[in-house]
């Protein structure tokens, strides 16, 4: 399948650079996976497409500053280090800048109480730091860092909360879930007020959210894998909303992905708890096995999110949409307005 099949022309004015200061304020588009159906909406007018007996699944991840700035020990030329994924041990595998001039056995220095040396570098361009410092590393990490705003997003952000979604808990992503920055607490209380169930998943997002597709062929991607915990609690409500008849309904593509490994690891047998890594890659032709709606952002041309999707409502139905979303000026991407595929 040609990666091209996947591309559509989205003006640059477009993509959302700033949070719009109410959360709820956002606008939905709504797509009908079976007849193709679109709908206009503000974003609380989700509640009257959620029944009693739904159940959401949230990805509670926490954003870390995971940006960081520093210099060459040797020579002082600048390095900016993107934080990817904890190995243990002070070991981190991270994305760096400027990449050629950045080898192993490098040392950056990021200030007097933090440095990092450079011990090996993967296929895909990532390097493995250790680093060395004075202090609590997560403190020192919290005043250094900056929050890793897509490459897209050129505007700065003054409030680093703007990134995480309110349900928030488990630090370790270099990227947010956006489609949950959506909810306030109130929206999420009316949710649950109309007989929706809310359960939680955890994934960490990483290298896959910043790693444009660089093959023709669909089949050839390889995704990055990315560690995920699916909890027995929300095991069992996925359950009992099955049995009963009810919706599983992924917010975001990262709950989506969480959800799907889980499903393929239990088969046909009930889901139980899950913890582990997943490079799930979601494309047409695939099967969903638990997700059956998907509430997202717009995203981008030829990129991975697209393809899935389109393997939840369809190629056509998917890029009809979008260029509709397009033609009535949707705000695209992390800070974007939302779609609710059922």
């Amino acid at each position: 399948m040609n990666v091209d099949l996947y591309d559509f022309e989205l003006p640059e004015e477009l993509i959302a650079q700033t949070p719009l200061a109410e959360r709820t304020a956002s606008r939905l588009l709504t797509l009908n996976k079976e007849d193709g159906s679109i709908g206009h909406h503000h974003f609380p007018d989700i509640l009257d497409y959620l029944k009693p007996g739904d159940t959401l699944i949230l990805n509670d991840t926490r954003v870390i500053p995971a940006r960081l700035f520093g210099v060459k020990e040797d020579t002082g030329a600048k390095a900016e280090v993107l934080l990817l994924k904890n190995l243990g041990e002070d070991r981190w595998e991270a994305l760096v800048k400027p990449g050629k001039k950045l080898k192993v056995g490098t040392v950056i220095v990021f200030s007097e109480e933090l440095r990092a040396t450079i011990e090996s570098e993967g296929d895909m361009g990532e390097r493995t730091l250790r680093f060395s410092y004075n202090g609590i590393f997560n403190e020192i990490l919290d005043r250094l860092g900056q929050m890793p705003l897509p490459p897209y997003i050129k505007e700065k952000l003054d409030d680093r909360e703007r990134y995480q979604t309110v349900y928030s808990k488990h630090e370790g992503s270099a990227a947010a879930p956006t489609a949950g920055l959506h909810f306030t607490k109130e929206l999420l209380e009316q949710v649950q007020a109309k007989g929706v169930n809310v359960g939680f998943v955890t994934l960490h997002v990483g290298l896959g959210t910043f790693r444009p597709m660089s093959v023709d062929r669909v089949e050839d991607h390889v995704m990055h894998e990315e560690f995920y915990v699916l909890p027995q609690e929300t095991a069992d409500l996925l359950n009992e909303t099955k049995a009963k008849g009810g919706r599983v309904i992924a917010v975001g593509t990262t709950s989506a992905r969480t959800l799907e490994t889980v499903a393929q690891k239990c088969g046909d047998g009930p889901i139980i708890r899950s913890s582990g890594w997943t490079g799930i890659f979601i494309y047409p032709g695939y099967e969903f096995g638990l997700v059956d709606a998907l509430l997202t952002n717009f995203h981008l041309p030829k990129s991975t999110l697209v393809m899935l999707v389109s393997a939840l409502a369809g190629r056509e139905h998917i890029m009809k949409a979008y260029q509709e979303a397009i033609e009535l000026k949707y705000r695209f991407f992390s800070f974007g307005d939302a779609m609710f595929i059922y």
